[in-house]
């Protein structure tokens, strides 16, 4: 008789025969998230871009989370592999099925949905309870965000946030980052696009009239530089309004939810504090 039965948040059925002993990450959110539900020792490898926490770099190394190895990880022998439809490609995925891995896959596009996957995680990784605690932690840290961030949801302050460069490219509505900005009182402009990572040009954003630029430090590492670069082709009042904020607040979920949240709260209700 099999230890579970379930779905991954694609729909895809799954079986475990016990709990899973060996196991292989390809999302560094979930990675920091295996950690901290205390199933560390029951990871055996990861991607390059699994850094945190630090324990996570001594394990073995298996590509990228868009080129992982596939061989390699068939070798490693595990009982699952944690991926994501955001970050890994379908075709290494079913790559992975195809040779026998069972593969549980997530899909968090808002806030209550990352809360959702975390306690999904918690079942399939034999750490249910630590993931219940975590869900409940995560809730409460949410609810007190919206009850500091209170009247300033209903002014919705513009906002444009690239995740990428030359060329600029963004995010719609269906993405996990906007709902972060949505319950931080935020409107992403770009939120009615019709691809949920459109590419635009500054001049276009600009026309949008945003109230302020974020740039994140991930994926693409934005940094002072670009703030300045930026500046001379902006309005002057927006040139202003040019702020660095962590990519991981903004696009990890899981463990880093926890404080990582609050803490984007509170770098942002400084910056809409002096903007009145």
């Amino acid at each position: 008789m099999a230890w579970l039965r379930t779905a991954d948040e694609l729909g895809f059925r799954l079986e475990l025969e016990h709990p899973p002993r060996r196991i292989v990450s390809l999302v560094p959110s979930w990675t920091e998230t295996l950690f901290a539900l205390g199933k560390g020792d029951a990871l055996v490898g990861v991607t390059r871009y699994c850094v945190e926490p630090p324990e996570a770099r001594s394990l073995a190394q298996v590509g990228g989370t868009k080129n992982p190895n596939i061989q390699q990880i068939v070798q490693l022998a595990p009982d699952l592999v944690i991926a994501n439809a955001e970050e890994n490609r379908r075709e290494d995925i079913e790559a992975l099925r195809a040779a026998g891995v069972t593969v549980f896959t997530t899909y968090p596009r808002r806030v209550s949905a990352a809360v959702e996957s975390i306690i999904k995680l918690g079942e399939v990784a034999d750490c249910a309870a630590a993931a219940g605690a975590m869900a409940r932690e995560i809730v409460r840290a949410v609810s007190e965000i919206e009850t500091q961030v209170g009247v300033w949801a209903k002014l919705r302050f513009r906002v444009f946030c690239p995740i990428w460069k030359n060329p600029w490219m963004t995010f719609n509505a269906d993405t996990y980052a906007h709902d972060v900005l949505r319950m931080l009182g935020f409107n992403n402009i770009f939120a009615a696009a019709g691809e949920r990572y459109p590419r635009t040009t500054l001049e276009a954003a600009v026309d949008l009239r945003p109230d302020f630029i974020f740039l994140p430090s991930e994926p693409y590492e934005f940094d002072a530089a670009d703030v300045e670069e930026l500046k001379p082709a902006l309005p002057a009042g927006l040139s202003r309004r040019v702020v660095l904020i962590d990519g991981r607040e903004l696009h990890w979920y899981g463990a880093h939810m926890v404080a990582g949240l609050k803490s984007l709260n509170a770098l942002l209700s400084r910056v809409r504090a002096a903007t009145v």
